[in-house]
């Protein structure tokens, strides 16, 4: 990568200016550097060395010092195994791009025929609208377009890109109603997903047991693979099917509503497959959930009876998913020959694993009751009571529905006896190895955030115990961070809030009414430490990986919620591999903006043939950045002050030359150090990433340092100065000691032509990214015992500024959040943008993100 004009720098006046800078030595195997990250024009830094390794390894929670220590492959057989290509015409049935022959942009005349076509179906607005675009004079001329009108852009689309498996309208009779359902061939898709050359460096085909050291006494559980039900599984199937791989198959599906007023919805049904990993599964650009199908939402209204009506509904879900599962149904016993992306083959089982889906799904896919648990026997009047039920048996269950076909009234009877819907074919009664009760998996949007979070939101802002002003007060004050969302009115203004806003919300709860007082003059301490117990559980919960030991923490946080929570995360990993949040943000793609892409009539067959479009230009636009180097943005220069810059740049460069001197000889050093440059390059952002590849890479968090400057409508936009969490120590052990906090004003770099004058001695490899920083105090030994918070104050010199200092950008493990001690008012004059300047004594708030959480919590 080129290296960028390096910018004029005044240091004697304190002035930085920036500009767009990427390392020409940093690579990917060892920062992960992502090309063109500008912002407004201002150079971005992504992390490399200690700190990227403290951001790779933090999501390794069980892991106190090294992450994974010892990974016990499958024991057993050959599991995952390739075999011989089954036949010698065999081909590749992964999706297929278009070979380059004289051009990439084929089967699209050139790159603006193709950017016109990606706009339209991508950006663009109606079909209409670009209709009336193209049919204005000399536009298609102009643009050598190869098509005139968007019928014939479409016939370009549908007959000459590849694509997605094409969705199959079949016509269906109950109650009177004539019904048309949508869906794909399962088969088809899964072996998309398969052999998608995007996923081929990250295919899990074997199950394994992760250990934190050799004793194997603290095991690892994070990824599907890692868990026991693919464990277990595998060993079944090589009892009679050696070298069998395994294909998870994680269905999900939620009602979702397509207008406001017309009371029209959709149901949706997603399918993805548990090899490719979590980081990949959460983001939708890659398109690792496949739509599978829409089932009618009829609501049946020729059958008069409410009771047949309901049981109806249920039946025609329950038929219509056994359809779309039908082709799969054979192999997962027998398994089917597949190839990947490499072109090579495996004996592959499709097993139906984990159902993804809120309470009311749930409830229908297990054929049970509203207010009955899906998942065990307990009785509805002995819900939420502490004690444990036993499990739903799938083999009892199958037993009951096949009562179906004899007598109706026995039955019935059996289905009222067991608790069960009378549903006659549930779609899971024919999938081998099934079993619908365990595949419930915990729902963290819907159960905690929407469910638990909501009522203590709604109770603390009650006026019996803090009230709303208070709380909307503190609120108003909170300083700036990349993992936190300010509510700039207050949190008890909001309605219909969403479950993301309620995760939102829990980052910055504890803080809220760490200080405010109770009517009547009560003791909050109670009160804090519940709202505490209660995001512990949240947290708990949702860390992206386990061990043994933080599940029993798990489990003693609430016993209540911990029964199916820590047995799902045992069995199929940690609750970020089946959240229901990426169901719900499927919806805009696949429901309700292919819905707005209608006229409203036949909408089902005008929605399945605009996502089709859709996918198929999105395929090829994969194709085409594969193919092309993507050229390096430049940014705009942008100014900014600090203080003592000379001063503590000449200290660093004075401990650097000469690590084992005392601290008088080096203040001594540094009064003598000349600076023999006048310009060095800064930058605005620290991105911490993590990923196995440049296409899979994932903001985990960042730190931002920009100075105050005007937008584009002469509005001033104010200086942002996050605070980060420092190393500080001699080794990469996670201990407090060893670590500050501190609040980044630069990152900047010595300029690479004066390193060796600054730098004279070969013992010295100097840092590439540096950070001035201004400190606060060091941690205390343990937190408060009310809000178990650890306190932090500002440094002051004699003077009284800021303690101010130089380190390395490598030393920086996170960001971090600080809440302000607000006291039992908050004053008038604090503001998001200034209260870092203006309290002198904050509290780290360990629920901004996970890693928070497991350093301070």
């Amino acid at each position: 990568m080129p290296e960028a004009p390096v910018p004029s720098l005044d240091v004697s006046e304190s002035l930085i200016e920036s500009s767009s800078f990427s390392d020409p030595n940093s690579g990917i195997s060892k920062t992960t550097v992502v090309d063109g990250l500008v912002d407004n024009g201002a150079a971005q830094l992504l992390s490399s060395g200690f700190a990227m390794t403290q951001v790779m390894d933090r999501y390794s929670i069980e892991a106190e010092e090294s992450g994974v220590a010892v990974i016990d492959h499958f024991p057993f057989g050959s599991a995952g195994a390739p075999i011989p290509s089954p036949h010698e015409d065999a081909t590749w049935n992964g999706p297929s791009f278009i070979a380059p022959e004289d051009s990439i942009w084929a089967p699209f005349c050139s790159q603006c025929d193709w950017e016109f076509g990606h706009w339209a179906k991508i950006r663009g607005t109606t079909s209409s609208a670009i209709m009336d675009l193209l049919a204005i004079p000399e536009i298609v001329e102009r643009l050598d377009l190869s098509y005139r009108t968007t019928r014939e852009l479409n016939n370009i689309i549908d007959d000459e890109l590849p694509g997605p498996p094409p969705f199959q309208c079949k016509e269906l009779d109950i109650g009177n109603e004539e019904l048309q359902f949508f869906c794909c061939n399962t088969l088809q898709c899964i072996c998309s997903l398969y052999g998608n050359p995007d996923f081929v460096q990250d295919l899990v085909y074997a199950p394994e047991q992760h250990y934190t050291s050799e004793e194997r006494t603290c095991r690892i559980i994070n990824e599907m693979h890692t868990a026991d039900w693919w464990w277990t599984m595998q060993a079944t199937l090589e009892s009679h099917q050696p070298g069998a791989t395994i294909i998870p198959v994680i269905i999900s599906s939620d009602k979702t509503q397509l207008t406001v007023f017309r009371g029209k919805t959709a149901y949706p049904i997603y399918l993805t497959i548990g090899n490719i990993p979590k980081n990949i599964h959460r983001k939708p650009s890659h398109q690792v959930q496949i739509l599978i199908s829409y089932i009618p939402t009829t609501k049946l209204e020729g059958i008069a009876n409410k009771a047949a009506r309901r049981c109806a509904v249920a039946n025609l879900f329950h038929s219509c998913i056994e359809m779309v599962l039908a082709p799969i149904a054979s192999c997962g016993e027998t398994g089917v020959p597949m190839m990947s992306a490499d072109r090579v083959w495996h004996q592959c089982h499709l097993i139906f694993s984990v159902f993804i889906g809120d309470y009311p799904e749930q409830a229908l896919v297990t054929c049970t009751y509203n207010g009955r648990c899906p998942k065990c026997q307990v009785p509805r009047n002995r819900l939420g009571k502490f004690q444990a039920f036993p499990s739903r048996v799938p083999s009892d269950t199958i037993d009951t529905f096949q009562l179906a076909d004899g007598d109706i009234r026995t039955f019935h009877k059996a289905c009222h006896k067991a608790a069960l819907k009378p549903v006659f074919r549930p779609f899971w009664g024919s999938l081998p190895f099934a079993d619908i009760f365990l595949s419930i998996s915990p729902n963290i949007l819907h159960q905690l955030l929407q469910g638990v979070m909501k009522h203590i939101i709604a109770w603390l802002a009650s006026p019996t115990v803090f009230g709303s002003v208070a709380i909307n007060a503190c609120c108003r004050s909170l300083p700036l961070n990349h993992n936190i969302v300010l509510f700039a009115k207050g949190i008890t203004m909001l309605s219909r809030v969403s479950g993301k806003e309620h995760k939102n919300i829990c980052r910055i709860l504890l803080g809220l009414i760490l200080d405010l007082p109770l009517p009547g003059g009560q003791v909050p301490s109670r009160v804090v430490k519940a709202v505490h117990t209660l995001l512990d559980f949240l947290y708990l919960a949702q860390y992206p990986s386990h061990t043994t030991e933080t599940l029993q923490h798990l489990e003693d946080s609430l016993t209540h919620f911990h029964d199916n929570k820590a047995s799902s995360i045992t069995l199929f990993g940690t609750t970020d591999n089946y959240n229901t949040e990426q169901t719900e943000r499927m919806h805009i793609n696949f429901a309700k903006n292919a819905y707005r892409a209608t006229n409203h009539k036949d909408e089902y067959l005008q929605m399945t043939m605009w996502l089709e479009r859709r996918e198929k230009i999105q395929q090829h636009a994969t194709f085409i950045k594969q193919q092309q180097d993507q050229p390096e943005q430049l940014g705009r220069p942008m100014n900014y002050g600090t203080i003592d810059f000379l001063d503590t740049l000449a200290d660093f460069i004075a401990r650097v030359n000469n690590p084992g001197a005392s601290a008088v000889t080096l203040r001594a050093q540094g009064e003598d150090t000349l600076i023999p440059f006048c310009a060095v390059p800064v930058y605005h952002r620290i991105w911490f990433v993590a990923g196995g590849n440049r296409d899979t890479l994932d903001t985990v968090d960042a730190v931002h340092v920009r100075p105050e400057r005007t937008d584009t409508h002469g509005q001033i936009i104010p200086s942002r100065f996050d605070t980060v969490l420092v190393h500080n120590g001699q080794d990469c052990a996670h201990r407090k000691k060893d670590h500050r906090i501190a609040q980044v004003h630069i990152v900047f770099q010595i300029p690479s032509k004066v390193v060796d004058e600054v730098f004279p001695s070969c013992d010295v490899t100097p840092p590439t990214y540096l950070a001035y920083v201004e400190w606060f105090s060091p941690l205390l030994a343990t937190p408060n015992p009310t809000h178990l918070m650890y306190k932090v104050s500002r440094l002051l010199t004699q003077n009284g500024r800021h303690r101010a200092g130089i380190i390395p950008v490598d030393s920086i493990i996170c960001s971090v959040h600080l809440f302000p001690q607000f006291g039992p008012t908050t004053p008038e004059n604090w503001n998001t943008f200034t209260v870092l300047e203006q309290c002198q004594t904050f509290h780290i708030n360990p629920f901004a993100n996970r890693h928070s959480y497991f350093t301070f919590a």
